[in-house]
């Protein structure tokens, strides 16, 4: 690389500091994936279903019910659902403190509101109890969404910033599947529910307890003024002296955002349309890829097929650890592949995975019945194909890319955007995903795959690449971009030939 732009891509090193801190604020999203898997486990365990929800446990004993409607049910369905409407409200509240007080001090908010949402969760006596503590959670899950991927991009050195940013992603899964494997435990007892809920308290008072260490990142200190301790920070998690030109380059994205006064109607300008417009559609692509009806639902759909209680909670843990490899491995390809490649390669899997399943299941599940052994092992098969696509693409880069894509000047209101969007169309898909099933039985799963078709597309000409390219110049890309250059016009302050020259230096 060219003495010249390592220098202006800023020097340093992968320091101790580092790995550990964004260790720490990933955990955020270990409670999160957790929560996301023990919802689905729970809602298919008959001790859960007899004390919450009769009506959905006397359907599920009626041998004429049909097989997709088992589980259709407002108020289980409004379980899950939630604490994505709740997550969704909080990011308001998020994005706002973590741009006024800090990243760190919003996820310990976080790490709070996880903790009292597990224990009302887990001592619920009623439905609205239960609702409540969900609620809860859901609101800690909105503080820990918004700051987190900010804090583990703002940490990362540029060429090692996929990497560090997926460990949210990571832990997400790693959540997930711990819960699994605690359904699988607990699904036998009668008060297993009140135990898979309580574990939750683990990866809470994990999340509590780290962020009370973490230290607050160089963009936020200058941002909000710190300006020598932010750059004393720099040069520790750097691990080197010589940050000037990066310091440089905080500091000037820090007074543009200084003089932005209502960064919420900043966000509509014509310079950050594209990241805000391709932010926001990843978070619906992402949700309406049908991944998180899987991961909310899997024992549940599973259970459908004709898998026995026990069965398709163990089938539901093989997807969680596939999904936790898949994610591992991301971390090592994402900053050499890039984002767009393994977006496309991801999509086209997922396609064919959804494809069959549709395929399958409308041959060979009727209303009544299992399906055929062998045929049930495909359907696993393609679940967990698809759930690896999901994992090392659209999953990976849902909060990756955004977080590299928004300027400092918006950026906290822009991730609050973005979460909410997200958390919307999750609370979505989670309320409807299981009436949608008993009404299109096996085409929502057709349905899905046509989707995953659309929104490759998208990628293909629209998403432009970021791997290495340094936050604070993201805004050179919409000037390079065939599309997005006619949207953002001279509300850009760099012309076509020094965009495109930046971008070939990058490449």
């Amino acid at each position: 690389m060219p003495q010249e732009q390592e220098g202006r891509r800023g020097e340093g090193r992968v320091t101790g500091h580092v790995i550990l801190s964004s260790i720490v604020a990933a955990t955020a999203g270990l409670m999160l994936g957790y929560n996301i898997g023990v919802s689905g486990g729970v809602a298919s365990m008959e001790s859960f279903l007899l004390y919450f929800f009769p009506a959905v446990y006397a359907r599920k004993q009626k041998a004429s019910e049909s097989n997709y409607c088992k589980f259709s049910d407002p108020l289980l369905q409004a379980f899950t659902s939630s604490m994505y409407i709740a997550g969704l409200l909080a990011t308001f509240v998020a994005s706002q403190t973590t741009q006024k007080l800090g990243r760190k001090p919003t996820l310990i908010v976080a790490g709070c509101l996880y903790l009292v949402g597990v224990c009302l969760a887990t001592l619920a006596q009623n439905v609205t109890m239960l609702m409540l503590g969900r609620v809860v959670l859901g609101c800690g899950s909105g503080f820990g969404t918004q700051a987190a991927p900010i804090y583990l991009s703002e940490m990362a050195l540029p060429r090692l910033r996929g990497g560090l940013n997926i460990m949210f992603q990571l832990n997400v899964t790693v959540g997930i599947l711990i819960a699994n494997l605690v359904n699988s435990v607990t699904a036998n007892l009668d008060w297993g529910w009140r135990l898979s809920f309580g574990l939750g308290l683990i990866p809470a008072v994990l999340s509590l307890v780290g962020s009370l260490f973490l230290v607050e990142t160089p963009n936020s200190l200058i941002e909000r003024g710190h300006l020598e301790e932010g750059k004393r920070v720099l040069m520790k998690v750097r691990g080197t002296s010589n940050v000037d030109e990066e310091f440089k380059s905080l500091v000037k994205a820090s007074e543009v955002a200084a003089g932005v006064k209502h960064p919420f109607r900043n966000m509509f300008r014509r310079r950050n349309s594209p990241p805000l417009i391709i932010g926001i559609l990843i978070q619906i692509f992402q949700q309406l890829s049908g991944i998180n009806a899987i991961m909310f639902y899997a024992p549940v759909l599973l259970e459908t097929m004709g898998f026995k209680n026990n069965a398709a909670l163990y089938s539901a843990a093989i997807t969680g650890t596939v999904n936790v490899v898949a994610t591992v491995l991301t971390i090592f390809v994402v900053d050499h592949f890039g984002r767009v490649p393994l977006l496309l390669a991801g999509g086209a899997q997922m396609f064919i995975a959804q494809a069959l399943i549709g395929v399958i299941l409308g041959v060979d599940l009727k209303d009544s019945g299992g399906l055929p052994l062998a045929k049930s092992v495909v359907v696993v098969v393609m679940i967990c194909v698809f759930v690896i696509a999901f994992a090392y693409s659209w999953g990976c880069m849902g909060m990756l890319i955004p977080s590299e894509i928004l300027p400092l000047e918006i950026r906290s209101a822009g991730q609050g955007i973005v979460v909410s969007v997200n958390l919307l169309f999750t609370f979505l898909m989670a309320q409807v995903f299981l009436s949608l099933l008993c009404a299109m039985k096996y085409g929502v799963f057709l349905l899905f795959s046509f989707i995953v078709f659309v929104m490759s597309a998208f990628v293909y000409f629209f998403v432009p690449e970021t791997k290495g390219i340094r936050i604070d110049e993201a805004d050179l890309l919409w000037k390079a971009h065939w599309f997005w250059k006619q949207v953002v016009g001279e509300d850009v302050d760099n012309n076509d030939e020094a965009a495109t020259s930046f971008l070939k230096s990058e490449s």
